[in-house]
């Protein structure tokens, strides 16, 4: 096939014209730009073996027009921009769609959306349509920052507005790719306040909220509208070195405020996962970021109808003989959950969500036995385990998004309980515990409850302790119960005895009997004897017993009051 296109353009545009045909014919395509004799580009027909060429197959001059056109609106804003992209270390937004969907797009959706503008506008910026992903079907929006700065205006929202509709029909998975710099101000005539307008964004979010998984990558600075799809989404991984979202940016804070910041320190990565806890990951570059959610996605159903898949089983990275070893027989003593979780899960399938923000509690997705579940755990390694506001705040949520897309939960407590003092008063400590609490009380999943060692005052009800309708309560040896640990019980109850004791020797000696006494009392043996607990079990067998345990409540029903909703989250 010959083509030829109009003198002046550029071998770029040549070369996307020329692949735009070929994904059309059954024959070499031939690009020649204005009067040459020789082709600018060949390119082989990505057809070839669909059929046998003949003089009568192929496209017709309507089409080649028409494929003109499309390859004109594929190499979207002007080349300055696209150039831009490299020195920023980022993609041109269709070769990003090409790491993402290596097989291609399934379709895309208003490709010519401002066709007709008087500036070219290609695509409006914004990218819509459906794909295949790790073997899911994802409906997928992706802003095109060579186009006016990814922002958003009319045909953009348009296009933005049907994808989250259609999204709510079909029941499959969202993944916003975003790279925006907000609304298009000169243009905010018909799109912002409309009751179809981008306004609309925030409330389809919400009502996609909990029904299908919604997953966003950001890869530049998205400001003001543009932020709260990200926090909007289920979860959220920011690109280091290139991502950020704030209310406002630089420029306005400092004409609002006074204040003089960098984009960076007002709304990167850092802020983000470390601070704020509006973003759960951060990615190395752009490859990263589609592994992790390429990762993250296996761990989630189509949506809240669906199971989560299960993969082949694996062993546990260590061996679960080894699990006693890491426990100290010292209630005080620090060690790192993660590497008890180790032993328990299977190898490679431990998925840490925002591991610098509320460090107290670890929460993670994994599998046992190939069975996708939750884990919330405390982390003793952090501040003695007791839980702050941001850790309680982190738990919440996650455990509402386990609950909400089936994800059987694990609580694996270790915990001295809330955090004490009047800066966590100020935190909210008092509002954030209640947030943990009241998810741990709603999930209606399979959720299995695990005393590792400490599982003091209210810290025990938020890790799903016997009031809380786990399907089992189960114990390690090293495991206590008790509204309070025993230094701070004797010092309640015996100050006054003690202090009466004139003899130092004599007042250690009895505070040593007291504490015995009082920690025989918490033990985990009197608490299975009670049958507060369901058994304890010896550490070398905890993985198995667990995966016992999920397997036979993979069914359980738990029905909820009938009310509209809480009144809590």
């Amino acid at each position: 096939m010959k083509v030829r296109i109009d003198e002046g353009a550029s071998e770029d545009e040549a070369a996307a014209i020329a692949a735009a045909l070929a994904r059309h014919a059954v024959e070499e395509v031939r690009v020649y730009v204005g009067d040459a004799a020789e082709p600018a580009v060949v390119h082989e027909g990505d057809r070839v073996g669909d059929a046998t060429p003949h003089d009568d197959v192929g496209p017709t001059d309507r089409e080649i027009t028409l494929l003109e056109e499309i390859a004109t609106i594929e190499q979207g804003g002007p080349e300055k921009y696209r150039e831009r992209l490299s020195d920023q270390g980022k993609l041109f937004v269709r070769d990003r769609l090409d790491l993402w969907f290596p097989d291609g797009l399934l379709f895309e959706d208003g490709k010519f959306a401002e066709f007709d503008a008087e500036d070219r506008i290609p695509a409006d910026g914004l990218l819509t349509g459906a794909a295949e992903f790790e073997g899911r079907d994802v409906h997928f929006m992706a802003n095109d920052f060579t186009v006016k700065a990814g922002s958003m205006a009319a045909k953009g929202v348009e296009k933005f507005l049907r994808m989250q509709q259609r999204a709510l029909k079909t029941g499959k998975p969202i993944l916003y790719l975003m790279d925006s710099s907000g609304g298009r101000i000169d243009q905010q005539t018909g799109f912002f306040a409309n009751r179809e307008g981008i306004g609309k964004y925030y409330y389809n979010h919400s009502m996609l909220s909990g029904y299908v998984p919604q997953i966003c990558v950001l890869y530049g600075p998205c400001i003001a509208g543009a932020a709260y799809t990200p926090v909007f989404a289920d979860f959220t991984v920011m690109v280091k070195g290139m991502s950020a979202m704030a209310i406002a940016s630089p420029r306005m804070v400092r004409m609002v405020t006074g204040e003089e910041i960098s984009m960076e320190d007002l709304g990167g990565p850092e802020i983000h996962t470390r601070y704020s806890g509006s973003a759960d990951l951060v990615a190395e570059d752009e490859e990263h970021a589609r592994d992790l959610v390429a990762q993250l996605i296996g761990y989630l159903p189509n949506n809240a109808g669906g199971k989560p898949p299960r993969a082949d089983p694996e062993g546990p990275a260590r061996s679960p003989t080894g699990i006693d070893r890491i426990v100290p027989a010292e209630p005080n003593r620090g060690y790192d959950m993660r590497e008890l979780i180790d032993h328990v899960v299977d190898a490679g399938s431990f998925f840490e969500l925002q591991p610098n923000y509320g460090g107290e509690i670890v929460t993670a997705f994994a599998r046992i036995d190939g069975r996708p579940i939750g884990i919330v755990a405390n982390q003793p390694a952090t501040r003695a385990g007791a839980i702050f506001p941001d850790a309680a705040e982190k738990a919440a949520e996650f455990i509402w998004k386990c609950d909400a897309f089936n994800v059987p939960l694990l609580y694996l407590c270790d915990t001295p309980g809330f955090m004490a003092g009047s800066q966590v008063e100020r935190d909210g400590i008092l509002e954030q515990g209640k947030k943990m609490i009241y998810a741990t009380s709603s999930a209606t999943v399979p959720k299995q409850c695990v005393i590792v060692r400490k599982a003091y005052g209210a810290g025990i009800y938020a890790m799903s302790g016997p009031a809380y309708d786990p399907d089992s309560t189960i114990a390690l040896p090293s495991g206590e119960i008790a509204i309070m640990g025993p230094e701070a019980a004797i010092n309640a109850v015996y100050r006054n005895r003690l202090d009466a004791i004139e003899d130092p020797d004599e007042r250690a000696r009895r505070e040593a009997e007291l504490r015995e006494e009082y920690r025989q009392d918490i033990d985990v043996h009197r608490m299975a004897s009670e049958t507060v607990i369901d058994e304890i079990i010896p550490p070398s067998s905890l993985r198995k017993e667990l995966a016992n345990r999920f397997e036979f409540y993979e069914t359980v029903r738990k029905d909820l009051p009938d009310k509209k909703h809480g009144t809590v989250l």
